[in-house]
Formats: C-alpha cells, sequence, structure tokens
C-alpha cells in the first residue's frame, strides 16, 4: 500500500466517523514562538485543546507536515528522519476512551489490514499525579487484545505534556511486531532490539499541569493521537528503511547512477535533506543564520556536502530537485507550485556553500603551514573545530586533505568539542522554547490583536501589497513579517504607530463570526496561508477598522492593550519586512 492510499484511507475512515479534516497548516508556525517549526499535528490546535471552540466542531482528522531539528546530525541511519509527516484525529471534549481505542484498532486491523496478533500495547502505569490507566487497558481488552500483550510503563513513556505547564495526561502506544527474533525472553514493547515498532499514539489529556507541578483534573477531556505515515508505509510494504519506499527509492536510485563514490548513507542524506528543504522553501521559510533559517541553511549545505562526497556534479542539483517535486506532487502540490524558488534558493544556498569551502581550504592551508613549522605531524581537534563551526568545513574533507599531505587528526578532541557545541545548541533551544505550546495569556492575547491592526494599518499606509508573511508573538513582544520592497521610512513608522494607537484609544469591540470560507472572504476578510483553512472558519472583526480570517483567541475591546510603540523596522528577507512592537 502506497503512502498516499495510506493517507486517505485514514482520512476517509475518520471522516465516516463523524470527524471533519482539516487542510494541514504549514510548517512554519503562525503566532507560535514556543517551537521553530511546526512538530506534531497536536500543535496548530492548542487553543482548541484549551477549550477555545473549533469552527469544524468538536471530531477532527487531518494530515500534518512536521519537521524535528533534534536529530538531524543522526540522519543517514536507517531511520532517522527531520521531515514526516503524522496523521492524526482530535477529540475536543467529544469522544474519549473507549471510543478512540475502538476506532483505533478497527483502523489497524480492518482498513489496513494488519493481523491483530501483530499488534501490542501500553498504557500508564500509575504514580503519586494519576492512578493506573486501568479504564485504557479494560478498553483494549474490550477492542480485542489480550492481557499479555498489554504492557504498563511510567511517565517517560506513556504520558504527554507539551511544555512544563499545560494539558496533559496518559498515553496509549500500539506497537507492530515486525516478526523479528527476540532479544531476550524479557523482550517487550519499551525493548530498543527492533522487534516491536511503535506505530500510533492516543493521548487523553485529563489533566492540567500547573507551574507550581500540581496535577489538576481538566473540565474538557480531549483525545490527540498521531500516527506517522512514512513508519507505517515502511512497515506495511515489508520495507526495512523508509528509504526503500516510493517517497524515497526513486532518488536514492538516481542517487546512486550519478554517484562516482557510493555511500548509502550518503544518498540518506541527500535525499532527506532534500524533501525537507523543499517542503521548508513551499511554505515560506529561507536560509539565514538563524532559527528556522539556520535550519535550512544547515540542512542544504549537509545535503551539498554529501552530493561533494559522492562526487555527484553540483550541476544535477536541479535534476535532482525536478524529480524530488515528480515524486511527491501528488502528496503536495505546493511543491509543483513553487518550484522554480525552490531550484533557485536550493541552487543560491548551494553555490554560497561553496565559496565557504574555498574560505575554509585557505585556513585549512594555515593550519598545515604552522603545523609544519612547529615540526608536528597532527592537525589538533580545537583547529578542525575552528574549521567546521567558522567555515562549515566538514571533518572528513580536513581528514582527507590532512591525509593527502601526510598528516593525522585529532579525531578525539574534535568530538570533545562536537559533542559540547551539539550539547550547548540543544540546552538553547529548549531554553529558548521551553514555555511550551500552551503559552497563552493575556499579553500574547492583546499582541495577537494588535498584529491585526498593525496589519489593516501597514495597508493603508504602504498599500494593499503589505501582506502578513508570519508572525511570533511572546509575552514581552510582537514580530510581524509583511511583504514590502524597501525599507520603510520614519515617517511611515510614526503613521503605523498612530493609526494603531487611534484604534486603541477609540477601545472599539472585537467580534468573532462562523461562516464558510467563501462567505468570509465575499465579505472581505483578509486571509492568509488560505489553503489551510477548512470549510468553516472564524472571521474577527475589530470595529470598523480590520476583518481576518483567524483561529483566535483575541481581546474584547481594543482599549484593553495599551499603548503601541514600534522598536524596530528590518529586512527579513528578499521583499519581506519585519516589524519588532511592544504594548505599554
Amino acid at each position: 500500500m502506497k503512502a498516499i492510499e495510506i493517507r486517505n484511507k485514514y482520512l476517509n475512515y475518520f471522516k465516516n466517523h463523524g470527524h471533519k479534516i482539516i487542510p494541514s497548516s504549514p510548517l512554519i508556525p503562525e503566532n507560535d514562538p514556543s517551537v521553530l517549526f511546526t512538530t506534531a499535528g497536536m500543535q496548530p490546535l492548542v487553543p482548541y485543546l484549551l477549550g477555545e471552540k473549533h469552527p469544524e466542531g468538536t471530531r477532527l482528522t487531518d494530515y500534518q507536515k512536521c519537521l524535528r531539528t533534534n536529530d538531524i546530525d543522526e540522519v543517514g541511519d536507517n531511520r532517522h528522519l527531520t521531515y514526516f509527516e503524522m496523521l492524526g484525529n482530535w477529540s475536543l471534549g467529544d469522544y474519549f476512551k473507549e471510543e478512540s481505542i475502538a476506532m483505533s484498532y478497527e483502523f489497524l486491523t480492518k482498513e489496513l489490514e494488519i493481523p491483530a496478533d501483530k499488534i501490542s500495547v501500553t498504557c500508564f502505569a500509575g504514580d503519586e499525579d494519576a492512578p493506573r490507566d486501568e479504564i485504557t487497558a479494560e478498553c483494549w481488552k474490550k477492542a480485542g487484545i489480550p492481557e499479555e500483550r498489554i504492557y504498563f510503563y511510567g511517565k517517560d513513556d506513556n504520558w504527554w505534556i507539551a511544555g512544563e505547564e499545560g494539558p496533559c495526561g496518559p498515553d496509549t502506544e500500539m506497537f507492530y511486531d515486525t516478526g523479528k527474533p527476540a532479544c531476550s525472553p524479557e523482550c517487550q514493547p519499551s525493548c530498543g532490539c527492533g522487534k516491536y515498532v511503535e506505530i500510533w499514539n492516543n493521548v487523553f489529556m485529563e489533566y492540567y499541569r500547573t507551574k507550581d507541578g500540581k496535577y489538576e483534573k481538566l473540565k474538557q477531556h480531549n483525545v490527540d493521537t498521531g500516527l506517522g505515515l512514512e513508519r507505517m508505509t515502511m512497515l506495511l510494504q515489508g520495507k526495512e528503511t523508509p528509504f526503500d519506499t516510493e517517497l524515497f527509492a526513486p532518488i536514492m536510485q538516481k542517487l546512486s547512477e550519478l554517484s562516482k563514490n557510493d555511500s548509502i548513507e550518503s544518498r540518506r542524506i541527500v535525499a532527506e535533506h532534500l524533501r525537507a528543504s523543499m517542503m521548508i522553501i513551499a511554505d515560506g521559510g529561507r536560509p539565514s543564520n538563524i532559527d528556522r533559517g539556520y535550519v535550512l541553511r544547515k540542512l542544504i549545505r549537509r545535503m551539498t556536502r554529501h552530493l561533494n562526497k559522492m562526487q555527484i556534479d553540483l550541476n544535477e542539483l536541479e535534476t535532482l530537485i525536478e524529480l524530488d517535486i515528480d515524486i511527491l506532487k501528488e502528496m503536495y502540490p505546493e511543491l509543483e507550485k513553487n518550484k522554480e524558488i525552490i531550484k533557485q534558493v536550493i541552487v543560491e544556498e548551494k553555490n554560497k556553500f561553496m565559496k565557504t569551502l574555498a574560505h575554509g581550504e585557505k585556513e585549512f592551508e594555515k593550519a598545515i603551514s604552522r603545523a609544519k613549522a612547529e615540526n608536528k605531524n597532527t592537525i589538533d581537534g580545537q583547529t578542525i573545530f575552528k574549521l567546521y563551526e567558522t567555515y562549515g568545513f566538514p571533518p572528513e574533507i580536513t581528514s582527507d586533505l590532512a591525509a593527502e599531505q601526510g598528516f593525522k587528526i585529532d579525531n578525539s578532541e574534535f568530538d570533545k568539542l562536537f559533542k559540547e557545541h551539539q550539547e550547548k545548541s540543544r540546552m538553547g533551544s529548549e531554553q529558548k522554547f521551553k514555555g511550551g505550546l500552551a503559552e497563552q495569556n493575556e499579553k500574547t492575547i492583546a499582541y495577537h490583536t494588535a498584529t491585526h491592526l498593525l496589519h489593516k494599518a501597514l495597508q493603508i499606509v504602504l498599500g494593499e501589497h503589505a501582506k502578513q508573511k508570519g508572525s511570533n508573538i511572546t509575552t514581552e513582544r510582537l514580530r510581524f513579517d509583511f511583504s514590502h520592497p524597501e525599507k520603510m521610512t520614519k515617517e511611515e513608522l510614526k503613521q503605523v504607530e498612530d493609526i494603531v494607537n487611534e484604534q486603541i484609544k477609540r477601545d472599539l469591540p472585537v467580534k468573532c463570526e462562523e461562516m464558510s470560507l467563501e462567505e468570509a472572504k465575499k465579505s472581505g476578510a483578509m486571509g492568509l496561508f488560505e489553503n489551510k483553512y477548512g470549510e468553516k472558519v472564524k472571521v474577527y472583526t475589530i470595529g470598523d477598522f480590520s476583518k481576518e480570517i483567524c483561529g483566535g483567541p483575541h481581546v474584547t475591546h481594543t482599549g484593553e492593550l495599551g499603548h503601541f510603540r514600534i522598536k524596530k523596522e528590518e529586512s527579513s528577507s528578499a521583499g519581506v519586512r519585519r516589524i519588532k512592537a511592544v504594548l505599554e
């Protein structure tokens, strides 16, 4: 069964069970400072999991494009991916454990025709915060899973929470028995030997973890599920890795044909990073030296490095992009639509990297000269790391060049420095985004409303071309990206500021209405990322000033916002400007 058939079966099954199909949100999150990219299907739905009413109702299903950055350096093995697709279904205060489990079991055994004896499940074992989840275990028995294939584990395995505070609860995970021999008589789903592969996770949100670490019962019980498409495709096709499925196989084959120095690891890195880069670019991402732009830059440069390693002519990159888009366009039509910009961005970044490599080679020659002058025959790890971190010069290239000149390299010192660098990066990322996905409070809600006023004010001052390209909100400030070809003048910024403050002073009412997307367009509501909207949408109207399609939430009157002040206006990327502003 192909990946797109599995996706369609999933969406149709849940549609037939009363769920509305909602579109995938973009990879680049809107108004969510907690993460660089959309990392899970539930992420765009957090306001609704917290009680906000969803325009499509209480039963939802979708496929969600996801990207996780923690394991970029692990890609190349037989399982790690940065970009993946998550299938999900949600109950927002509707059904709970029994119906969720019954549907999951039926979908796996009837729709996907997985033999029931191939499925094992895990449940929460209980602790001082919440009891053992016997209800879930009983639901599984009722569905058809025998007691001997039901396992209980603690919070590390069977509990879910977004961030340090927020909705949370026990989860139940489904595992597929691959048929591989058990590593020991005690082998079970928690074992990492590869016999059991997790295929689906149902989270039962019935608690709220407070800032001081207490667990309180939620009034609205939700179900949030996630099924990884690439993994399920691999298992149902009896393949060893996702790279053996139709999602990657044609590009893997083409790389093998083009390579003069074939490497399965390098082919996987190129195939995976190319797909991930294309998906980010199609959703508006561009390379830069910070945040998500840095991740995209790293993906393209790591891919280029491995094309070089396989001795593939870099002029073939456009051919590879076209082939990959052809492979994936049925699943992701946005790739075909953005083909030219995808090619342009990747090729330009590749060219920049080749110049960086040339600089790195010059620095390497200096390091060799120093070593010779000091009668050394080893390049120290500090030098290798500096070449890598400052010039993007890959350690394997340093090693090859050193060997050509009769030098050894100190890999142990480099490995130590590289591990420290990775740890700092991870800690920095966790610190930066530790607020979790549910950071909604009076300040962030006020900033969310202020972006609507700012958006309209920019269009009044600059023209209708000034459309939102993205925003990022924290409790301290708002950041708003919009299309405009040149730097704004001081006079223009002052005009925008004055217009926003005038609307705040007028204390305009903020009204929310639900309507069809077509009705919203006819009413003159501004809409962003149109492909992400479902059939029904929420439209927020701010007095006689602004009307936008938006998920909310917002303040009830603009007078609640305080004084609006623009702190900075700068370039975000080609043709896109960025404003940072505060409410005082």
